[in-house]
């Protein structure tokens, strides 16, 4: 299982951040690859997903634990990832947002097709990168 890590300061307040990390239908908007995203009630969310060229579908299980600042998530269909979110306030107006994704490269090949090795890792860097940084623009502009 490998294991990536990624921050990203927000220039909103903790609870703008948790709130709108919490929208799914938002997920769209700054998840590359998410062409639909909807609650299912509960804590669990369904995932059209565009995997590389292919269109598939994805349910999701998320746990808040809430008074910690963490939004946890794993797959229940489709390939096996999980991941969370933690966010840590910095002050009264900015929050930063730390991301890990859990993942077997042998799984995100098979299910998003892509490179192998050293070359996949750095690409989903990259994509993991992009989306924080698609969040903060969004969190951003909805203040």
């Amino acid at each position: 299982m490998s294991t990536l890590e990624e921050q990203i300061d927000v220039d909103v307040p903790l609870d703008r951040a948790w709130d709108f990390l919490h929208r799914v239908e938002s997920y769209p908007r700054f998840l590359d690859g998410v062409r639909e995203a909807r609650s299912e009630g509960g804590h669990r969310a369904h995932l059209d997903v565009d995997a590389g060229g292919r269109a598939r579908e994805f349910e999701a299980e998320i746990t808040d634990r809430g008074k910690e600042g963490v939004m946890e998530w794993r797959t229940t269909s489709g390939p096996d990832l999980a991941g969370s979110f933690s966010l840590l306030p910095i002050d009264q107006q900015h929050t930063r947002v730390q991301a890990r994704f859990e993942y077997d490269p042998g799984t995100v090949r098979e299910a998003f097709g892509g490179p192998k090795g050293f070359a996949q890792a750095a690409a989903i860097e990259r994509l993991v990168r992009n989306d924080l940084e698609q969040f903060k623009e969004l969190a951003e502009q909805e203040r």
